[in-house]
């Protein structure tokens, strides 16, 4: 069996050491991701705020739009019932 210690291979380090170690990557790692994404200057939280709001804003107003949509659809609908109805019924001076 080999000794580590005389293998060069093997790299030996303090956990402090190693912490940093990974911390620094996963930092620079973190960094190359923004900078991919265009947002690297500094004002990456306050550009995906203003992404989220931006979205909420859409799923709000669509929403709306479909609300009044089927509002408008339903007045149109019973306005021509009650015509109906009232020609029907020979109220608003129909064909005698």
């Amino acid at each position: 069996m080999t000794d580590d210690t005389q293998n060069p291979s093997v790299l030996s380090m303090r956990q402090e050491d190693l912490d940093e170690l990974l911390t620094r990557a996963a930092e620079r790692g973190a960094e190359r991701c923004l900078a991919h994404l265009g947002l690297e200057n500094g004002s990456a939280a306050r550009d995906i705020r203003e992404l989220r709001d931006l979205l909420e804003a859409w799923r709000d107003a669509r929403r709306t739009a479909w609300q009044t949509t089927i509002k408008v659809a339903t007045t149109g609908i019973l306005a021509a019932l009650v015509v109906g109805a009232a020609i029907k019924l020979k109220l608003m001076g129909g064909a005698q």
